[in-house]
């Protein structure tokens, strides 16, 4: 037995031998020497534990450490107290932009080298560092008081009579419980549960008081790994006799049990009780994570504790801090400045050298002043180090605080029900949120509300659509104390009967939509109707199928009716179960009491009659995954025996009487229904497609017409008719641009792309029943069909009524195959098989898992922004496949590939080869496989490697049977195979928590699983409809906006330095500064910082209402076209145009002039011209000329800016002393260049120039981007193009190709142009609610 510990991804290739060892050397010294964190080794026959009685206060020693076993805490937290500073130490100075900073102040403090002063940059450096450690500390501090609350929540152990003693119902002798906390708790510690309860770690069952007998015990599992049945936990066999705890202690039993480890399907252990070793299995065990269901109260002994508890080692425990992906384009933007900073101060030295050797020998005055060429290299240095910004990440920080405010502050991400908002726990990734390309959801809680609602039905060949859960809601006809809504839906007594079908009320619509096919027409006949059809024609064979029907919902199934608050509920063992037994009670068959050998129905016959039948239970064969059916014999109050039986279509169809006809009618079914989606594949194919290859939200054609408007000028005007293709957008608008930029909008109506002719058919209300049946299985497959690909949850019932004979025989067979003690389950099996067999077909039922508000309109909108979405769940993969089709990840027209590793199928290579080959043919692919596969393909490197291949070319992947390890495995992989993907988990449970800090985002859902996600996850929301705004809106405007920051930040540090490195031509090279030094240390934190910072916050490229009307327009961050290396580039050649303008026209126009031209000629006068030219203008490019969301907010932060400067001034210029200064500061501005007219011409004029020239290039650029011309290709050689362009159109001359192709390639100015139009916004506006008023 040995240690299983969730390993870490293996090493990118081409990682070098230098850092493998040194990781080795790390793990060697410091993880496993001073912090003791290595793996341990294997104990040697397994963990130990007695049944300790109360008092023994000795601890039990683990074996593998010589320690007493951990304490039951855990921590979410990445950082404790004495780890902390040098973690964080290392990961701020492993940015480059830090690391270059600090290499830059050591030589700055050293004295006589720099000539900007010794501190300016040590202290800002130190200071912004220490401002990231804390809030990257504080994010922490909340992860630990999250820590906290949980380490205490109250727990009850067993101790001796004395203290703090708690009511209990139970004997346990001369102990008591008392009360204590989860962090207390220890190995061997005896602990109390109660109904509803968290299990706080992993133990081993010693009693428990189930609903029907004792020693069992139900648990729900869904926050460990997302299956909704409940588990059956039974007391060891060696146990279950004894009534208290001091009885077992009294045989002094002794536990051994495997080393701790992340396996959650195998448990192996035993117990030695007087002498006699029993087996102890997964049935005996419950895993922290759990919650009691079903059941008074359970004991159990902790047997792994805290960190060593199968959830726990489950988790990606203490996850690293998370780097934006931005950030690595910023180390590639630091790197090349760097490469600039070395060029500049290798031409300034060289400079240096060629005026020492031609002048500084020359000028007596600087004989003997040579200045060392190490100073001259570290000066430069100096002076140049503000080209990289030195407050880069302290004010992406603040901008990234700003981004978080307004993501928290936004109520359209507010959950009224739970009063509950968008929640950011950190704030380092928020820019990624933009760029996201891969969403991995779990399935319980996330996508789903786990609320199972009966909603059709099939019998006899016609379905049935069943809407009283929704009536009730709206007309109050659902009575929990005893009465179905049967009594409510028939006619009142003294009606006439008649064997016609009864005169129907129909609804306008059905109140019920499928949410995986909203197109598809639902049935006018519900169930109600089918009860009034009963009540008119009883002796009807229909009526008798029916009725058959519903009695079988009413007593196949484990559910145990009680009486809650006046009325009946039912403890269930799943809530498929629960939803069967509350349907059959909505129709008039209500289970009112349950024992173990019968069930009472309390039928309704209209108008509040009832009469009440009692069924004698004679066997249950119930329900496990590996039979996927349950079977009830009951004894029908007429003594005929009945057996009931429901299932998967899989397993019932073959043990049907007509098995042959029915396998044949499924291979006919089957062949039509692909012949179906072949054809709908096809029509698919032929729609309009985007560059990645999905439908676009809408088409835009261009053309452009001539309008002379009685002038001799041609009015170019350009139009764009915007055709909405998608069934969420049905608005069709009609854009126009041109010149004066008017839109005119025409609104129509598109039909649906999903819908087929065969589906608008409506069921006919059957005048004679159809019982033929071989129609009545052809109609029911079909039914089952269409039931699944609506998602909904399919069942198949069948029945057999019984002669004596026959039950006797079986119950022999049972008898003698539950004693034996060789191949028991085998035999078991084989006894049932001998009744399950020759069966009738009753009909089908739907269940419908209720997904979240708003689920298949955000993945439909997800699917659109370019993003794939993977679903990876502990449920079964029937439910998945569901779950798929309800939420619009698997799509009418998708392919779905399964990869299955079981007996019969072909070795997954094979598989895998099948798939690759046929997926370029599939217009949509969604491939399908579960954990146990998933391992098989984890244990050959070849395969596995394989199998990620091929998942990064499918559209979507459904993984079911997971484990929480294997989920984190799944997101690591495919973030090691495509490493410029960002990743997104989403999920709400203990079980999602390590696929949470796998991925590059994680999102926590505030759901039903708790708040255990939401706490420690990167962001939390409470449903997961929030996804598209946080992802589409906030993701992409924060992208959009830190990628502006940081091209700003460094356009406007590279636009000063030029100048001051132009004017080093004028100071012989001897690093001398063009600025005053106060005005230099100043510029950057207090009159240029705001004009980058709060675009950072506040900016919106797009508005809301266009980016989640046009999902495509996302591909924005993920294409990273906001912030590369070109981008970059750019704005790097604007900013050094612009300095060299500036710095030779200000010496031209003033510095130029003489002394005789201007009152002050000094270096001051010079450099405070072009410093206030750069403040005015950094200022009014950023403010006014960049900003497209322009408010009084941001004129008027403009406006406090720019007098902010002069202020700046006129307190400088009092605040030095007159004398002998390199910089004559004192009075300059009211006595000197301050009254000098031609001072501030030449600043006018040149922020007139710079505002002309900035004006003239986004003029020839609109112009550009509006003809479609904005990115050059092979269009530009032909003439036509520029013709259709620039001159007067000819007749029918449109613009028949797409300009710039797909809209998500449209440059952002013109959809910013579009939304200026009134018409056009308001037909984005209504795109963009479409998906609320859908929900």
């Amino acid at each position: 037995m040995t240690d299983v510990t969730p390993s870490s991804p293996a090493g990118s290739p081409g990682r070098s031998d230098f850092q493998t060892t040194a990781r080795q050397w790390y793990q060697w010294i410091v993880v496993e020497n001073i912090l003791r964190r290595g793996v341990l080794p294997p104990s040697r026959d397994g963990r130990h534990i007695p049944l300790k009685t109360p008092g023994d206060d000795e601890p039990l020693i683990d074996e593998r450490r010589q320690y007493p076993y951990i304490q039951n805490t855990i921590r979410t937290s990445r950082y404790t107290v004495y780890d902390f500073l040098p973690k964080q130490l290392v990961f701020q100075f492993t940015r480059l932009a830090n690391f270059y900073f600090l290499c830059v102040a050591i030589p700055q403090m050293i004295p006589g080298i720099s000539t900007t002063g010794s501190y300016t940059t040590i202290a800002p450096l130190l200071l912004f560092v220490s401002f990231t450690i804390a809030k990257e500390g504080y994010d922490d501090l909340k992860r630990h008081k999250l820590d906290k609350v949980e380490n205490a929540r109250p727990a009850s152990v067993l101790g001796r009579c004395g203290s703090d003693e708690t009511n209990a119902t139970d004997n346990q002798g001369s102990f008591t419980w008392q009360g204590s906390n989860w962090r207390s708790l220890k190995v061997g510690d005896i602990i109390r549960l109660t109904r509803d309860q968290d299990v706080p770690a992993d133990i081993v069952l010693l009693q428990a008081e189930g609903p029907s007998e004792q020693g069992l015990a139900y648990v729900e599992t869904m926050a460990l790994d997302g299956e909704t049945n409940l588990k059956v936990k039974q007391v060891a066999t060696a146990l279950r006799d004894y009534k208290s705890i001091q009885e077992m202690a009294s045989l002094k039993p002794e536990f051994i049990i495997e080393d701790p480890n992340s396996d959650l399907h195998s448990f192996d252990g035993r117990i030695i009780v007087d002498g006699k070793t029993v087996p102890l299995t997964m049935d005996e065990v419950i895993y922290r994570g759990c919650t009691i269901r079903n059941t008074t109260f359970a004991v159990g002994m902790v047997i792994y504790s805290g960190e060593e508890t199968k959830m726990r080692m489950n988790a990606n425990r203490h996850p690293s801090a998370k780097r934006p992906a931005v950030e690595r384009v910023i180390n590639k933007i630091v790197l090349t400045l760097v490469v600039v900073v070395v060029a500049l101060v290798a031409g300034e030295s060289a400079g240096y050298a060629i005026f020492k050797r031609n002048h500084e020998s020359k000028v007596d005055y600087l004989t003997g002043l040579t200045v060392p060429w190490s100073h001259i290299i570290f000066g430069f240095i100096i002076l140049f180090n503000n080209i990289i910004p030195l407050a880069l990440y302290v004010s992406l920080e603040i901008v990234k605080l700003g981004q978080m405010f307004f993501l928290e502050s936004d109520v359209e991400m507010y959950d009224e029900s739970s009063d509950t908002a968008a929640k950011c726990n950190t704030t380092t990734i928020l820019e990624d949120l933009g760029c996201v390309e891969y969403v991995f959801s779990d399935k319980t809680g996330t996508l789903t509300e786990n609320v199972m609602k009966f909603r059709k039905l099939s019998v006899s060949g016609v379905a049935w659509l069943h809407e009283m859960d929704l009536e009730a809601d709206e007309d109050n006809l659902t009575d929990r104390k005893g009465k179905g809504i049967m009594s409510r839906t028939l006619s009142r007594p003294g009606t006439p009967e008649s064997t016609k079908a009864p005169s129907l009320v129909r609804y306008a619509s059905s109140r019920w939509k499928s949410t995986g096919r909203p197109d598809r027409v639902q049935p006018n006949l519900t169930t109600a109707d089918m009860l009034e059809y009963i009540r008119l024609n009883p002796d009807s064979a229909f009526s008798k199928r029916a009725t058959e029907y519903l009695l079988g919902l009413a007593l196949c199934h484990t559910c145990l009716p009680e009486e809650k608050e006046g009325g009946i509920d039912f403890q269930a063992a799943s809530p498929d179960e629960l939803a069967l037994v509350r349907a059959a009670q909505e129709l008039g068959f209500l289970v009112i009491k349950r024992a173990t050998q019968s069930i009472t129905l309390r039928l309704s016959n209209g108008d509040d009659e009832y009469t009440e039948s009692t069924y004698q239970i004679l066997d249950v064969v119930e329900f496990d995954s590996k039979r996927k059916r349950m079977s009830i014999i009951v004894r029908c109050p007429d003594g005929r025996i009945w057996l009931l039986i429901k299932g998967a279509d899989s397993v019932i169809l073959p043990r049907l009487k007509l098995a042959d006809l029915a396998a044949e009618k499924a291979e006919k079914l089957r062949q039509s229904l692909d012949l179906e989606r072949e054809t709908l594949r096809r029509s698919e194919s032929r729609e309009p497609r985007n560059s990645f290859g999905g439908r676009p939200s809408m088409a835009i054609r261009r053309s452009i017409t001539l309008a002379r408007h009685n002038s001799k000028q041609p009015d170019s005007r350009m139009s764009l008719d915007l055709d909405t293709l998608e069934a969420l957008t049905p608005a069709r608008s009609r854009p126009q641009l041109g010149r004066t930029i008017s839109f005119n909008i025409t609104s129509t109506s598109a039909p649906s792309p999903l819908a087929s002719p065969s589906e608008s058919v409506q069921p006919a209300f059957p005048s004679s029943c159809v019982l033929d049946e071989a129609t009545t299985i052809t109609s029911t497959l079909r039914h089952l069909n269409e039931f699944s690909t609506e998602g909904l949850r399919t069942l198949l019932f069948a029945h057999r009524f019984l002669t004596e004979s026959e039950y006797a025989s079986f119950k022999s067979l049972h008898q003698t195959a539950s004693t034996s003690l060789i191949d028991r389950e085998s035999l078991l099996e084989a006894a049932v098989d001998t009744i399950e067999s020759s069966l009738s077909l009753l009909g089908a039922s739907g269940i419908e898992d209720k997904l979240q508000l708003g689920v298949p309109e955000t993945i439909s909108r997800l699917r659109r922004a370019n993003i794939k979405i993977w679903m990876l769940t502990g449920d079964k993969r029937e439910t998945a496949v569901n779950i798929a089709h309800s939420a619009r990840i698997c799509l009418p027209y998708s392919t779905i590939f399964t990869l299955d590793n079981a007996p019969g199928n072909p070795p997954l290579d094979s598989q895998l080869s099948t798939i690759s080959s046929s997926i370029p043919e599939a217009i949509h692919s969604v491939l399908v496989l579960d954990g146990p596969t998933l391992s098989v393909l984890q244990s050959s490197q070849e395969l596995f490697d394989r199998f990620v291949s091929l998942s990064l070319i499918i559209h979507s992947v459904i993984l079911s049977r997971a484990t929480p390890l294997q989920k984190s495995l799944l997101v690591t992989s495919l973030r090691s195979a495509s490493k410029k993907s960002i990743t997104l988990s989403i999920g709400d449970g203990l079980n999602d928590l390590s696929m949470l800090s796998s991925a590059h985002i994680g999102i926590g859902i505030s759901g039903r699983e708790g708040l255990q996600a939401a706490r420690v996850a990167d962001y939390s929301i409470a449903q997961f409809r929030f996804l598209a705004k946080l992802l589409l809106v906030h993701g992409r405007w924060n992208y959009s906006r830190t990628a502006k920051f940081v091209l700003s930040t460094f356009w406007k540090e590279f636009f000063f330095s030029m100048s001051a490195a132009l004017y080093q031509r004028y100071n012989g090279y001897t690093g001398t500064s063009l600025y005053e030094s106060a005005s230099l240390l100043v510029s950057t934190t207090v009159f240029t910082s705001l004009c980058v910072i709060l675009p950072g916050v506040w900016e919106q490229d797009l508005r809301a209402y266009t980016l989640m009307a046009v999902p495509e327009l996302y591909v924005y961050g993920q294409r990273r076209r906001g912030l590369n290396l070109s981008r970059f580039s750019a704005w790097i050649l604007a900013a050094a145009l612009e300095g060299v303008g500036v710095f030779f026209l200000c010496w031209t126009l003033y510095g130029g002039m003489g002394n005789a031209a201007v009152k002050d000629g000094g270096l001051y006068a010079l450099g405070n011209l072009v410093f206030s030219v750069n403040i005015m203008w950094i200022n009014m490019k950023l403010w006014i000329l960049d900003t497209n969301y322009k408010t009084v907010f941001i004129l008027a932060t403009f406006g406090i800016t720019v007098a902010g400067w002069w202020i700046w001034q006129v307190a400088l210029a009092g605040a030095y002393e007159n004398g002998l200064w390199l910089y004559l500061v004192h009075d300059g501005l009211f006595t000197a260049f301050g009254t000098d007219p031609a001072w501030w011409a030449a600043l006018f004029a040149l922020l007139g120039l710079l505002a002309s020239f900035e004006i003239s290039m986004r003029s020839i650029k609109r112009s550009l981007v509006i003809r479609g011309l904005w990115r050059p290709d092979k269009r530009w050689l032909r003439w036509s193009t520029w013709r259709k362009a620039f001159l007067p159109s000819r007749e029918g001359d449109d613009w028949d190709e797409e300009a710039e192709g797909s809209i998500e390639n449209w440059d952002v100015e013109l959809w910013q142009l579009m939304e200026k139009d009134p018409n056009v916004r308001a037909t984005l506006q209504k795109m963009s609610k479409l998906v609320e008023e859908e929900s």
